[in-house]
């Protein structure tokens, strides 16, 4: 119900996307097209109103929201039908062509007309126009959130693995350093924020230190006058009665300077909890003084993002997940009133049910006391069985039918409060697998691809789509949607997941509101294709009653003999297909996708990575159909010949072709010279060799290309790689061109302004002998954050003439002579260093306050390196240090004493001798005895 708004304001996007790529429609089509556009605005305005009163008008409103998706629906669909056949329109006659302008006119007139009668229903029916971009929050909500007001005197009593996170927060409320004015306690919906913070405000030495205490509610629609003056009430609890009336009378900036000048003059603990928004933040502060104050406070929220609002400076703690014990031992508090009985015993069945269940709910707190009081109710095992056969269903719809559970309202808040853009993103990764690491890259390509960024972003703003797609993602994460993964060696986001729970809500959200299916094979039957979260006849009733699932994700097992649904389920109109696959996943043919390439022409995403065909097989040429595909992946496929038809993809941004082996038959694809043809492609990863089709690959016409994974040296002109003026990311694993492409900087006098990412990289198994002019390549790619080189070098350029934001730098088979040390410690920005084979001398050294930001540092291959010396006060934030295969050094260096910040040190191949005086009655173990993770490997 929720996503209308979304599905309406991401159609009116896509009009307005067309209307500016497509300048080949016809000028009675387009002016049709405008026409639509303004209706959708209009129509827009109203779903706020009935997104709220859909409660009291029943199956009305909701019939007329039904509606509305589904001629938002046909709106994109005839419009980019039309553009379809816009595009092949060379064999049309003219008069065959203005028929079929005339029939889509008459479409879109209809469509017009039925929004415009619906629009004049939602008024007669009383609904009003808003067109606020910050609506307040809607009725329904607000009453959730009554429900689950807190209020500082009901303590849980019950506060199983939070006692270090109680105690750290009391030890930063107590430091006298002013500094420390500000707490955060962040994390996603019942995670125990509240719990904690509640523990905190009555925690005894809190309660002795502190003059006064406040505690604050501060709901969606929040009201400065009532949160104001609630405070200072409390603040002033002992006041005469005189005093308290004189602040309920006074006005609201007399309030704001009362309350500020409290917390000057007494030392007061304020708790504001459940903040939403920087807004909120920004309508409450005139009251709170953010420095020389007495006082301190303490935010809990979802979003991260407040606390950097707020105050840069303030102390961040987002309590972790309980851990197996801690669920266990929380779940038998809420599930036996007799836990806390020295002799009480579970019986073995109960406890084996009852574990796999709290391992569903993923240590989230709120998720695990939802099921033990519900499992406090049932007394036999039967009753158990059921409830873990449907354990999902139960957490999140609740044990009552008509009533959801109070886990699903924690988690609905969240989903509710975000705006209309982040939605679809948020629904969108409900297809992937439970515990998936969701490659950030990937994502944001998917996320462009289907349309969820509008290039309005780049025409209007002048913003890279990728960066704004990557902001959605930020945001999703800083309102704690979703979970950071996998971290690169430079702090950057690399993978994302979602929590379990959250995980099963956004799969109900996505398939509440018709936006996405996911359907899994039966094991017992290949041809048997189920919707994981329904039966097949209930997809089939949803395809009729929305036009067509848009959104499929299948999950494939071992053997495929189909790579669709069966057609009366999936309507023609689908746009994007992903599969997942068993490892051992064989696709029978790839004649089989001649059918998607037939019926589902308005296809933008088609992700068939890791699914398997027979070697050395032809993609079919239907492919050139899919007018509209804008990620395509066949990585890791097997398929090795590719039809000159994919040139047809004009619309085309992400291509991935990579394959399985890095030396073998298998990393090769041939490729048609075809590529120059796909002009607004962004991203393409091409396979380890491209085969041996005559002739050359042309690549300079590709002007919008950001991301060129495996440049073809053998098949391209390498000084054609300057023209690409919007690259990004660039690797190269042809050492055979290395020093070609450093030389064509200074042959042609042009540079890659935009390269942040530069790999040359072999697969050969050591490392090329050729030589390489590092100079030269830092001054042609004067913009690059990450920098990886393999060959041989004469000499390393100087300091400054490193690009100044530089953070990782891998250096491989260089053999320097000269100590690269004295050089590379001198680059203000670099955080991760490693070097295999980069130096060949016997003595390094790491001078005073050299590598001022170095957190990672791996040295390996040093065959001849006899001493490393580290002075005072160089490499401070190191954290991580590696060294492998340097079998001269005899000791690691003295400096490391004064290291305090380093937490793991890894020896690999080291000599005996080396590890032995690091061993605990080792004479060098004093060095490193601060290291809390010391690993060694042979």
């Amino acid at each position: 119900m929720f996503m209308v708004e979304s599905v309406v304001s991401f159609t009116i996007e896509r009009i307005a996307d067309l209307l500016i790529e497509e300048a080949s429609l016809s000028s009675g089509v387009s002016d049709q097209i405008k026409k639509l556009e303004i209706e959708l605005k209009r129509m827009q305005c109203f779903l706020r109103d009935a997104e709220r009163k859909q409660d009291e008008g029943g199956e009305t409103i909701k019939n007329w929201i039904s509606e509305i998706r589904k001629l938002a629906y046909d709106a994109e669909d005839v419009i980019e039908t039309y553009a379809i056949k816009v595009s092949f329109s060379g064999a049309m006659t003219p008069f065959y062509k203005l028929r079929h302008d005339h029939k889509v006119g008459n479409k879109i007139i209809s469509i017009n007309s039925q929004i415009a009668d619906l629009t004049r229903s939602l008024q007669a029916y009383g609904l009003t126009a808003t067109t606020r971009d910050n609506e307040e929050s809607h009725f329904v909500i607000e009453t959730r959130r009554q429900l689950r007001w807190s209020y500082s005197h009901v303590v849980e009593e019950v506060t199983v693995g939070l006692d270090k996170d109680i105690k750290k927060v009391v030890k930063w409320l107590l430091n006298q350093d002013q500094h420390c004015q500000m707490v955060y306690v962040c994390g996603m919906g019942g995670l125990g924020k509240t719990t904690l913070a509640k523990n905190v405000y009555h925690y005894s030495s809190i309660r002795r230190h502190f003059e006064g205490f406040a505690w604050a509610y501060i709901s969606q629609k929040c009201n400065r006058r009532e949160v104001w003056e609630g405070i200072l009430l409390q603040l002033t609890a002992s006041s005469s009665k005189e005093e308290r009336d004189e602040i309920r009378n006074m006005r609201d900036e007399e309030l704001a300077k009362k309350l500020y000048k409290v917390q000057q003059e007494k030392m007061c603990l304020i708790v504001l909890d459940d903040i939403w928004s920087n807004e909120t933040w920004d309508i409450l502060s005139p009251a709170f003084p953010s420095k020389n104050a007495k006082s301190k406070m303490v935010f809990t929220s979802r979003n991260k993002g407040v606390s950097s609002h707020v105050d840069s400076k303030g102390l961040v703690h987002e309590p972790g997940f309980l851990n197996a014990e801690d669920s266990w031992s929380l779940f038998q508090k809420k599930a036996f009133s007799t836990s806390d009985d020295p002799e009480f015993k579970i019986c073995n069945e109960f406890e084996r049910l009852g574990r796999d269940m709290v391992a569903k709910c993923a240590g989230l707190p709120l998720a695990i006391i939802v099921l033990g009081g519900l499992l406090a109710t049932k007394e036999t095992i039967n009753e158990w069985e059921m409830i873990h056969k449907h354990i999902t269903s139960y957490l999140i719809k609740g044990d009552v039918p008509e009533r959801q559970s109070r886990l699903a309202e924690v988690l609905d808040l969240s989903y509710h409060n975000m705006p209309y853009q982040l939605k679809p993103c948020f629904l969108y990764l409900s297809q992937f697998p439970e515990d998936f690491e969701i490659p950030k890259n990937k994502l944001i390509q998917l996320w462009m691809a289907e349309g969820f960024v509008s290039s309005q972003y780049e025409i209007e703003r002048d913003e890279r789509l990728e960066d704004v797609a990557e902001r959605y993602l930020g945001s999703l994460i800083s309102r704690c949607m979703v979970q950071v993964g996998q971290m690169g060696s430079t702090g950057k986001i690399k993978t994302c997941r979602l929590h379990d729970l959250m995980r099963d809500m956004c799969l109900s959200k996505a398939r509440k509101e018709h936006f996405l299916s996911v359907i899994t094979r039966s094991q017992k039957d290949s041809n048997s294709i189920n919707d994981v979260s329904s039966s097949s006849s209930n997809l089939s009733l949803d395809s009729r009653k929305t036009g067509g699932v848009r959104r499929i994700a299948l999950f494939l097992d071992k053997h495929v003999d189909k790579l669709v649904p069966p057609n009366e389920q999936v309507s023609q109109h689908l746009r994007s297909l992903v599969y997942f696959n068993d490892k051992k996943c064989r696709v029978e043919s790839w004649k089989l996708l001649k059918t998607v390439f037939e019926n589902f022409k308005l296809l933008r995403v088609l992700d068939l990575e890791g699914v398997k065909g027979s070697k050395g097989q032809l993609l079919p040429k239907e492919v050139g159909n899919l007018f509209w595909l804008k990620f395509l992946s066949l990585k890791r496929t097997c398929i090795q010949i590719l039809p000159s038809s994919l040139g047809k993809l004009e619309n085309l941004q992400s291509l991935n072709l990579q394959t399985i082996n890095k030396v073998s038959w298998d990393s090769t694809v041939e490729i048609p010279n075809i590529i120059w043809k796909l002009k607004r492609l962004r991203h393409l990863y091409l396979p380890n060799w491209c085969g041996n089709v005559p002739g050359i690959l042309q690549l300079e016409n590709l002007i919008n290309l950001q991301t060129l994974v495996n440049f073809p040296a053998s098949k391209c002109d390498v000084s054609d790689l300057l023209k690409l003026k919007k690259l990004r990311k660039l690797v190269l694993n042809d050492p055979r061109c290395f020093q070609n492409f450093s030389e064509s900087f200074t042959l042609c006098n042009q540079k890659l302004e935009c390269l942040e990412s530069l790999s040359l990289k072999t697969d050969l198994l050591s490392f090329p002998d050729q030589v390489v002019d590092v100079e030269k390549l830092v001054l042609g790619c004067p913009s690059l954050h990450k920098l990886h080189v393999e060959g041989r070098m004469e000499r390393l350029p100087e300091a400054q003439l490193f690009p100044p934001q530089l953070s990782k730098l891998t250096l491989w088979g260089c053999k320097l002579v000269e100590d690269p040390m004295v050089t590379l410690e001198k680059l203000p920005n670099l955080k991760y260093l490693s070097g295999w084979e980069m130096y060949v001398g016997k003595k390094m050294v790491c001078s005073v306050n050299g590598f001022p930001k170095l957190e990672v540092l791996a040295i390996r291959g040093f065959s001849n390196l006899e001493e490393w010396v580290v002075e005072n006060e160089a490499m401070p934030h190191l954290c991580r240090l590696s060294i492998s295969d340097c079998n001269k050094l005899k000791s690691v260096p003295d400096g490391l004493t004064i290291v305090a910040g380093l937490r793991e040190l890894e020896i690999r191949w080291m000599p005996k001798s080396f590890k032995i005086r690091l061993g605990i009655d080792g004479e060098d173990y004093h060095k490193v005895q601060h290291v809390p993770s010391i690993v060694f490997f042979n």
